[in-house]
């Protein structure tokens, strides 16, 4: 056959394309790897450079080479053959398709085309794979030793109430009939995913939380290890209490409104995201960090199928589910909406923080989410004490100068309720600088809002009333 390769050659070697100058293991090891990814071509008789060498091919050659091919993979593969005759010489480009049901091996061995080179498989990598291809998820097996009375009818109930308030699916109230037609009982036996979603015992998996100083002192930490839809909650609960929270003062009555320091929807897309898409083969514990100006969140497990962060960075990635009725419990219930659109909803939220960064990273045996801030943050507190835009140096973006306001509104709502408070007793209402403090209070009393009253030492102020 004559064709002219060396337009191939020119690209060089990649996801589909091998170079080899003589047929030997590692063509078959390049074909197993293409086989369990895309597909791919092994050129024999090029060099990894791109020189052409050819091989001699003699009237036996194709058929005893892929006799080995054959004898030394399994499932065997059968690649297609050509001789392709390039500058006088002889190429042979050994081809293979992408292999249904994966993870073929060679020599026991299991490999992936990755760019440019072959990677061999972890033990869990070829559990994914395989389940991957064949289209079913880990947690849908059953869990040894536990059966449908290992299940706690009061976390069923509250399931089946959330589900149909949700309106996305219709669950009789017959639990062990719906579990059956959700596919998380069969019979007496239960699924991973129910006993982790409704075991009546803690878990064999923890979600660590921990509030850090810097990366070596942890000035408060929490394991929580009960069922996912409770540790979901449990993780929120931590998080909004570790985070700051400044106040959007306004109105006559007054009305206070909450400005938390991260967008609490992007918090809890990523609190869904960690415990619906851990790696539950992996020993592992999920771990939550609050810094002061950064939260991370480490989720076990690579990333599922073929999915890279590059591609997770963009709003049209395809995503892959790897446990596949947890999942579904959590969309059925309304907590998460269609699989893989976690990340396009967190990205949205956070433009309303301007200096707020969401980044991805791989770490060893998971993956890495950031939440932090781009540039240096000084805290609702010092923003208020600043007299600042706090939607602009903390990102916290509400379209209202919310600066020296909110904290001299919120101490003359203070001064209101509790009359007779001197400095240093007002003071234990902030997390600001007694400095800070005076400054507020002198801005009071040149509107004419607070007098001081009493002793130096034992007075204090009251609200200035409107004789109008």
């Amino acid at each position: 056959m004559v064709v002219n390769i060396q337009h191939i050659i020119d690209q060089g070697e990649n996801e589909t394309v091998e170079f080899k100058t003589s047929f030997n293991d590692e063509v078959i090891l390049s074909l197993v790897a293409f086989a369990n990814t895309k597909g791919g071509s092994v050129y024999v008789g090029v060099s990894d450079n791109g020189a052409i060498k050819g091989v001699n091919i003699k009237k036996e050659t194709l058929q005893k080479w892929l006799n080995e091919i054959k004898n030394k993979t399994q499932p065997s593969i059968i690649p297609s053959m050509n001789v392709l005759k390039q500058e006088d010489k002889e190429v042979v480009c050994i081809k293979v398709s992408e292999f249904p049901v994966k993870p073929l091996s060679f020599k026991g061995r299991y490999y992936k085309r990755m760019n440019n080179s072959n990677h061999q498989l972890s033990p869990n990598e070829i559990t994914d794979m395989n389940l991957q291809s064949l289209q079913i998820s880990w947690d849908a097996y059953p869990k040894y030793g536990k059966t449908v009375s290992d299940l706690d009818e009061q976390k069923i109930q509250k399931f089946i109430e959330k589900v149909n308030a949700s309106g996305r699916f219709n669950l009789s109230g017959d639990w062990k009939n719906d579990f059956q037609k959700l596919r998380l009982i069969d019979e007496d036996k239960i699924t991973h995913a129910a006993w982790l979603l409704f075991g009546n015992e803690t878990i064999e998996y923890n979600v660590h939380l921990g509030r850090f100083k810097t990366p070596s002192l942890i000035i408060d930490d929490k394991m929580l290890n009960n069922t996912l839809f409770e540790v979901v909650e449990e993780t929120m609960k931590y998080l909004i209490g570790q985070i700051k929270v400044a106040f959007e003062i306004k109105g006559m009555p007054t009305q206070r409104t909450e400005i938390f320091e991260y967008p609490i929807p992007a918090l809890r897309e990523l609190v869904l995201n960690a415990v619906i898409h851990r790696d539950y083969l992996s020993p592992i514990d999920i771990q939550v960090k609050v810094f002061d100006k950064q939260l991370t969140f480490y989720n076990p497990g690579k990333l599922y199928g073929d999915l890279t962060i590059e591609q997770l960075k963009k709003d049209d990635y395809q995503a892959n589910t790897r446990n596949k009725l947890i999942a579904e419990a959590f969309y059925l219930t309304g907590d998460i909406e269609k699989y893989g659109s976690g990340f396009i909803r967190i990205r949205k939220e956070i433009k309303e923080y301007p200096t707020m960064k969401l980044s991805f990273e791989k770490a060893p045996n998971g993956f890495l989410v950031s939440l932090q801030y781009e540039k240096q943050k000084t805290g609702i507190d010092e923003s208020i004490s600043k007299g600042v835009n706090v939607g602009v140096n903390v990102g916290v973006n509400v379209g209202v100068n919310v600066g020296v306001n909110v904290g001299v509104n919120e101490l003359l709502k203070i001064i209101t309720e509790n009359p007779g408070l001197n400095t240093k007793k007002l003071y234990t209402y902030f997390d600001v600088t007694e400095r800070t403090i005076e400054r507020w209070i002198k801005q009071l009393r040149e509107e004419n809002k607070i007098k001081f009253k009493g002793a130096p030492k034992t007075g204090g102020y009251y609200v200035v009333k409107n004789e109008d």
